[in-house]
C-alpha cells in the first residue's frame, strides 16, 4: 500500500498553510492545508490541528487510489493524490482522467490534468484560476515521472 510522502509536500506547496479561516477563490471557507469540512468564519486552529486535518482529509484519497489503482508508479500516485485531494473523490472517479489512468494511457491522462484549471465563481460560471493552472501543470509533469 502506497502513501504519499512526496505528494504530501507537493499538496502543501499548493494549498499553503493558513491557521485562520479564509475564503478560497470561489468563496468556500477553508483552513489549514485546504481543509473545508465544517469551517466557518472566525475559526482558528493550531499547526498540530492543521496536520491532523490534513492527514484525515488525505486518508480517503489514498485509500481510493490504493484500492482502485494499485499498480500506479509512485510519481503517478503522488500526482493523483494532489489532484484528487483538490477536486474530491467523487469528481475524480467520474473524470476522463480516471478513465485514462485506469486504461493505462499515461499520455492521455497527463493531458487531462490540464483541463481541470477552472472553478465556479459565485454566479456559477467557470473561471480559469492561475493557481490551478500552475498546479495542474505540475501534477501532469509529476504524473509523467518528473520530479517537482
Amino acid at each position: 500500500m502506497k502513501t504519499s510522502n512526496l505528494g504530501r509536500s507537493f499538496i502543501k506547496n499548493f494549498e499553503a498553510l493558513r491557521l485562520k479561516a479564509y475564503k478560497d477563490p470561489v468563496g468556500i471557507w477553508t483552513i489549514g492545508w485546504g481543509h473545508t469540512k465544517g469551517v466557518k468564519e472566525g475559526d482558528e486552529i493550531s499547526l498540530e490541528t492543521a496536520e491532523i486535518f490534513f492527514t484525515q482529509d488525505l486518508q480517503p484519497v489514498e485509500g481510493v487510489l490504493n484500492a482502485e489503482l494499485p499498480l500506479l508508479l509512485q510519481t503517478e500516485y503522488d500526482a493523483l493524490c494532489s489532484f484528487t485531494f483538490n477536486i474530491g473523490i467523487k469528481a475524480f472517479r467520474k473524470s476522463t482522467l480516471f478513465k485514462h489512468v485506469y486504461s493505462g494511457d499515461a499520455l492521455a491522462a497527463a493531458k487531462e490534468f490540464l483541463r481541470w484549471n477552472k472553478a465556479r465563481d459565485k454566479k456559477g460560471e467557470l473561471i480559469v484560476l492561475p493557481g490551478l493552472t500552475r498546479r495542474r501543470k505540475a501534477e501532469s509533469e509529476l504524473y509523467l515521472g518528473g520530479i517537482y
